[in-house]
């Protein structure tokens, strides 16, 4: 996943921003998408959080400025913004807590 760090890329969204989880009782407090054509640990596309956007999107190209590790689960995620430098890696994890409070992660950052 080291490789999409500060590359530009292509977000589509299927969970915008305020929308809710389709399986648990989780409310995105972020834009939340997929990068077409890739493939994760999962088999599926590479998901991504978009931070640094405060409106719906339903897609979106930004630079990849930090990897979600996941220690326990198979799938990491990427964090995508157009601020490529104003977001610490304490600044991330509050934005994506509302989802990954329920994982042991890290923040990987360039």
């Amino acid at each position: 996943m080291r490789e999409y760090l500060n590359k530009k890329v292509k977000v589509i969204v299927d969970r915008p921003l305020c929308s809710k989880h389709p399986e648990h009782e989780i409310y995105y407090l972020l834009n939340y998408g997929y990068i077409p054509n890739t493939i994760s640990e999962d088999g599926e596309e590479v998901d991504a959080y978009i931070i640094g956007e405060f409106q719906p999107l339903k897609e979106f190209e930004g630079v990849v400025i930090a990897i979600i590790h996941r220690k326990n689960d198979i799938e990491d995620k990427l964090v995508v913004s157009k601020h490529p430098h104003k977001y610490s890696k304490e600044q991330i994890q509050a934005l994506v807590e509302f989802q990954e409070r329920f994982f042991d992660s890290e923040i990987i950052m360039s």
